[in-house]
């Protein structure tokens, strides 16, 4: 077994730990990797909806800025490192592997064992420090404070993108109680960016702010006009400067306002960051799973939305590149979501659902989801297998002509699009 393998088989042992509440974990891990987390200057990044996303545009004009830079989200996309980025480009297998056996390691060693998602963002922290990345932009997992990114001092920047209802089962029911969660990484005396709504979420992380003395932004009242968005990219306009933006999707246009408001902040911090550098790092941007275009004929488009603000989304971009023209969708998700009202969210844009089960514990059947859809009066079909559901779906828009936009959980991403690459070869 060579070291890849070994250390894929040390995360899926970890992973039978499940999801374990704390810091204390990854904080004495931490601390035997010698404080990695401390070496690095570190953007933290929480927030419902959004944070991929932002990570990738900051990613890309601090990268074209000149800094050496490193990026951490999850879920992994591709593949396993694919969560691990250093200027823009994903890690190799040998410097994955390295760092999470170092990690297995020091875990073995440890009487309370540490979860698959900490041995990964203690990996992260480690590669970052060790391979001198001037900035690391680190995404939350879940959350904020209980978060096992979250065991970082002194962040350069911390960034709320939005407060939305996701993972209520954890995180509350009340969007003041899900602000609680991500507000718990602004740290002491430390700016934080909120880039979402006002409202009862506001409210919470401006106390919090207040109570740790820590600068609170909000963006300012310029906001970010679009020009023209087709499938080739998106003109905007910020503060009368002008931008190509590479990366699809009406969410774009609040994320990428988001990125621009952070610039600014930064820029006024002493990081310099030429407006050469935002321009090139916006328009040659690259993002997996964000209404992603993986084919022109058909159009096919993978879009992660995978709660109800997600969906509504995906319903407005939907209408933004094809008017009133149907589409065939292609959906699987996570049993925990509140899946029953996304067909009243897409209400009149699907022509026929292909739903799939991901491969995942959580999924919810196929069946169950056609179900949902077809007592909405949408024609839905089953599959068992997503290939399955891909096949036809795909066959489905070549011969009618329609999209084919794919939608739901994260988790089937790379699944989806292995299938779609072998039904294109054919």
């Amino acid at each position: 077994m060579n070291d890849f393998d070994k250390a894929l088989a040390a995360l899926k042992k970890a992973s039978q730990r499940g999801i374990v509440p704390g810091l204390s974990r990854i904080a004495g891990l931490l601390h035997r990797l010698g404080d990695p987390q401390e070496k690095t200057h570190v953007i933290h990044v929480s927030g419902t909806n959004g944070k991929g996303s932002f990570g990738a545009m900051l990613g890309s004009v601090l990268t074209f800025a000149g800094y050496r830079t490193g990026n951490f989200s999850s879920p992994a996309l591709t593949g396993v490192t694919d969560g691990f980025r250093i200027n823009c480009a994903e890690i190799s297998d040998e410097l994955f592997a390295d760092a999470v056996l170092r990690t297995a390691d020091i875990c073995r060693k440890m009487d309370d064992k540490p979860t698959e998602f900490e041995m990964l963002t203690a990996a992260a922290y480690d590669i970052f420090a060790r391979e001198n990345c001037d900035i690391a932009i680190i995404e939350c997992g879940l959350g904020g404070d209980e978060d096992s990114t979250n065991v970082i001092a002194h962040p350069v920047l911390s960034v709320i993108t939005n407060v939305r209802f996701d993972h209520c089962g954890i995180l509350g029911n009340t969007l003041a109680e899900i602000a609680a969660h991500k507000s718990g990484i602004i740290k002491p005396g430390r700016p934080v960016y909120y880039g979402g709504e006002e409202g009862e979420a506001l409210d919470v992380i401006r106390e919090c702010a207040g109570r740790l003395e820590s600068t609170l932004y909000l963006p300012s009242g310029d906001g970010v006009s679009v020009r023209g968005s087709s499938l080739d990219g998106t003109d905007i306009v910020y503060k009368g400067r002008e931008y190509r933006l590479a990366l699809l999707g009406s969410c774009q246009t609040q994320n990428v306002r988001n990125v621009l408001e952070c610039v600014e902040i930064l820029r006024n911090m002493g990081i310099s960051i030429p407006e050469e550098a935002v321009r090139r790092g916006l328009a040659e941007v690259r993002w997996h799973g964000r209404f992603e275009l993986l084919s022109r004929d058909p159009v096919v488009i993978s879009d992660g939305a995978h709660n109800p603000d997600g969906i509504t989304r995906a319903a407005e971009s939907i209408r933004l590149y094809f008017g009133e023209d149907k589409v065939a969708l292609l959906i699987g998700v996570m049993a925990d979501k509140d899946y029953r009202c996304y067909p009243e969210i897409l209400d009149g844009l699907i022509s026929k659902a292909f739903t799939v089960k991901p491969a995942n514990k959580r999924s919810l059947d196929s069946s169950a989801l056609a179900e949902v859809f077809a007592s909405r009066g949408v024609e839905a079909e089953a599959f068992d297998e997503l290939p399955e559901g891909v096949c036809a779906a795909y066959k489905y828009a070549r011969e009618t002509g329609v999209p084919l936009i794919a939608l739901g959980s994260l988790y089937m991403y790379q699944e989806f699009t292995e299938a779609l690459g072998a039904v294109l070869k054919e």
